[in-house]
């Protein structure tokens, strides 16, 4: 093993992963380089192997990748799920998607807060973000706001962690799987994996739920490894279905039946609501929405900009009034619409991103990420915030039945462990 390549994470490349987790052949931990230098790697260590081990790249930039290694003499590994799961002893409800921003977190929430009510203990498990002290984040809890404060948690973790622990559930991530699994398993009757992008689960599921966008018709088959899950899924929840037209919606099942005859296919929806829809009626407003939905998951706008359009607002465009740091973002992405990306991977972006806020001169925000920008950006106008929550279109027959499935399969009664 001689090097990680960094992609999308900013901030990444120029550490080491460290010693403490690489092993005893690596006393001085691995490098991480940038991506950009890959065939310049290849011929100067003559790599074996390339090993493709990221997510949510459509299938021509993957096969990119491919003639990158092999033009520097090396071979491309796309591993297969089997070998990239854990066997877990406890029930695993996995939920992934095909494309960043589905709304697999939505989904997550929903299962977990409906087992909690059954009195049934859950844990969530989530991709790693590996952003600060990787020896230090090994293993790690999250239970409660002190946790992520003492953890030194990002913008980017809290948008994923905050809504869990606001539910009453832990969720666990980290570094070291194996270890995360059994203090998971530790804690929970049930476990949930609530996949960051659209990696395939980490663990190996009793029931796969895969969610196609209804909004983005077309990308079913489009990305990797989006499409591999489609096709492990036992369940596929059409994203969005209250929002996306009639036609859309019909496209997205036609193309997930056809790559995937055997899972059943059902209808979610994505509602939107503000906080205080008052205070956003007259001043003009700025939406600051999910970074990764935004960046790699290819979408113009999210749920914040869906919020403040349906309550008529004045929405101020950010892009004329970018930070340096944000600039970069909207330039790599340009197809990112006049919505501000809550990039908030280090303390300099999390900075950037207020500057950029008082610099357009709105008057609020709506926030269309998970986390609480008030508390985080110390801002001296007001937040209101935009909240998404997964609506079981299809119910009786949606998801929770297939959940209850697995429930009465394990042996867990219908009111409590």
């Amino acid at each position: 093993m001689v090097t990680f390549t960094a992609a999308q994470i900013p901030g990444i490349a120029g550490r080491r992963y460290p010693p403490q987790l690489a092993g005893p052949l690596y006393p001085d931990g691995i490098a991480i380089l940038p991506e950009d230098e890959l065939e310049a790697i290849c011929r100067a260590h003559t790599i074996d192997d390339v090993v493709f081990a990221y997510s949510d790249l459509t299938h021509t930039q993957v096969m990119h990748l491919a003639a990158r290694a092999a033009a520097g003499g090396a071979g491309f590994v796309l591993p297969g799920a089997r070998a990239t799961m854990l066997a877990s002893r406890r029930p695993v409800v996995a939920v992934t998607a095909v494309r960043t921003g589905s709304g697999k977190s939505q989904l997550s929430r929903f299962i977990g807060a409906k087992l909690a009510a059954r009195r049934l203990r859950v844990a969530a498990l989530r991709h790693p973000m590996p952003y600060g002290d990787l020896a230090a984040q090994a293993v790690q809890r999250f239970a409660t706001s002190a946790d992520l404060d003492a953890a030194d948690t990002t913008i980017e973790g809290r948008e994923e962690y905050e809504p869990w622990i606001e539910r009453g559930i832990a969720i666990h991530a980290g570094v070291d799987y194996v270890a995360i699994l059994a203090a998971a398993e530790a804690d929970a009757d049930i476990i949930i994996w609530d996949g960051g992008n659209n990696d395939t689960p980490f663990i190996v599921p009793d029931l796969h739920v895969v969610l196609a966008d209804a909004l983005r018709a077309g990308h079913e088959t489009c990305c990797w490894p989006g499409e591999a899950n489609l096709r492990m899924a036992d369940l596929i929840v059409i994203a969005k279905a209250d929002a996306a037209g009639a036609e859309d919606v019909e496209a997205v099942r036609a193309a997930c039946a056809a790559a995937n005859p055997r899972a059943a296919i059902v209808r979610g929806g994505s509602p939107v609501t503000l906080d205080d829809a008052a205070a956003v009626a007259g001043p003009r407003t700025i939406v600051v929405d999910d970074g990764p939905t935004l960046t790699h998951g290819g979408m113009a706008w999210s749920a914040g900009y869906v919020a403040a359009r349906a309550a008529g607002v004045d929405i101020v465009d950010p892009r004329a009034h970018a930070d340096p740091a944000i600039a970069e973002v909207f330039d790599a992405f340009p197809h990112i619409g006049p919505v501000l990306p809550a990039m908030g991977y280090s303390l300099e972006q999390t900075a950037a991103l207020g500057r950029t806020i008082v610099a357009s001169g709105a008057e609020v925000v709506v926030a269309g990420t998970p986390v609480d920008l008030a508390r985080d950006l110390r801002l001296a106008l007001p937040v209101v915030r935009a909240r998404c929550e997964f609506a079981d279109l299809d119910a009786p027959g949606g998801v929770w039945a297939a959940v209850e499935q697995l429930l009465a399969a394990r042996g867990y009664g219908s009111a409590q462990r």
